[in-house]
This record gives C-alpha cells, sequence and structure tokens, in this order.
C-alpha cells in the first residue's frame, strides 16, 4: 500500500473561499447563537446521516474503487452547509447574511467549499486514512476546535479568535483583516480534513495554514 498521493496538477481536490462582509452589524454577533440554533438542529441530523454514508461509501470504495456519486454529493452538501452556518456563527462571525437551508453550492454566499470528485479511490487507504492517516491533523484540529467534532464548530481557539473579532467589530465597527485571514485559514484545514477522514479524497490535507479568502495562487 502506497503513502498518501500528491495533489492533483488540475489543482487541490478541497477549495475554501471566504469573503468578509463590510460593513458588519456591531451587536448582531451577540445573538447569533439564538439566531442559528434552527440550522444547529437540522445539522445534528444531516452529521448523522453523514457518518452512515461515509460508511457505506467505504464499502462502496473496497468494492468498486468508486465512491457513489448520489452518497458524494450528499456529504459535500453536509460540508458546505457546515461551512455557511460556521461563518455566519462562532466559527468567523464574518457575515450577517443567514445561512441558507441548502445542500446546494449556493454560490453568491460569502462562504464557499468546492470539492472535486474522485473518479477512482484507493482501496487500500479506505482502510487506513481516515484514523490512522488522518491522527497526525485531528491533533492539529483539536487545538482549533478546543476538541474533536462532528458538524458545525464553535469552540475552541477559532471560536476565541472570532470572538475577539466580535468584540473588535462592537468597540470599532472593524473586523480586523488579519484576524480574519487567519481565522478563515485555520477553518480551512479543518475541511480539508474533513474531506480526507469523510474518505471523498485520496490527496492528503498540506500541513500549511494557507490564510485568506481565497485559495493560494487564486485572486481573491
Amino acid at each position: 500500500m502506497s503513502g498518501p498521493p500528491a495533489a492533483s496538477p488540475a489543482g487541490p481536490p478541497v477549495r475554501v473561499h471566504a469573503e468578509l462582509d463590510e460593513p458588519l452589524s456591531r451587536w448582531l454577533w451577540l445573538v447569533k447563537w439564538l439566531l442559528a440554533l434552527p440550522h444547529y438542529i437540522v445539522l445534528a441530523f444531516l452529521w448523522t446521516a453523514f457518518v452512515l454514508v461515509s460508511v457505506v461509501a467505504g464499502l462502496a470504495i473496497l468494492f468498486t474503487e468508486r465512491y457513489p456519486r448520489p452518497l458524494f454529493d450528499f456529504n459535500a452538501g453536509v460540508l458546505r452547509w457546515s461551512w455557511r452556518v460556521t461563518y455566519y456563527s462562532y466559527g468567523a462571525l464574518a457575515t450577517d447574511l443567514y445561512p441558507p437551508f441548502s445542500l446546494g453550492e449556493e454560490p453568491s454566499y460569502p462562504a464557499r467549499l468546492t470539492i472535486t470528485y474522485p473518479e477512482r479511490l484507493s482501496r487500500g487507504l479506505v482502510l487506513v486514512k481516515w484514523w490512522l492517516l488522518a491522527l497526525p491533523h485531528y491533533l492539529v484540529v483539536a487545538f482549533f476546535l478546543g476538541g474533536l467534532r462532528l458538524g458545525w464548530w464553535d469552540g475552541g481557539l477559532i471560536a476565541l479568535l472570532a470572538v475577539f473579532a466580535g468584540f473588535c467589530l462592537l468597540f470599532t465597527g472593524i473586523y480586523p483583516r488579519g484576524l480574519f485571514d487567519l481565522v478563515v485559514g485555520m477553518n480551512r484545514w479543518v475541511l480539508r480534513v474533513a474531506v480526507y477522514a469523510g474518505l471523498m479524497t485520496d490527496t492528503y490535507p498540506p500541513f500549511r495554514l494557507d490564510q485568506g479568502g481565497a485559495e493560494p495562487g487564486e485572486t481573491p
């Protein structure tokens, strides 16, 4: 069994984009925990389904080397939904635009996630990448999130920095750009690992904090 393959020359399989809304409300972030509650309830069910779908997809990959496209699209949708809610709430607080209740791509929303569908996946890697190969990344992600968790994320260092940005908004009306870039970079790391651990790519996530709203080499 070979090690994690290199990234495709066509580009990374996971692309995270974010745009900082300006201006942002000084006070709305104080009640977003309440406004986002309906999303939290729906995501609790969606992430239960995500785990079950990943198990079924893993078995399919083991026998066919393919991730069934309908299952891939569903899990990609759950990740997109989670990223939008995270971005709106205490994983970034970088938009006041309420997240849509949607598994789709929603290109007009300021937080977007694109995952390239793999035509073939390794039978051998499916057995070890989600627990053994991803373990070093889990340690980093646990630091970012205050522990490993499924679904939206609003804890750990990411949430601490987002709340600090909220206080900056409250007192100055400004979300510091450097802080935004750092928060998005950490979220990008979390999403890359989630896609890899969800068996949706064989491309190993880089140990690299790519900050900012655009992917490296892309125009913001």
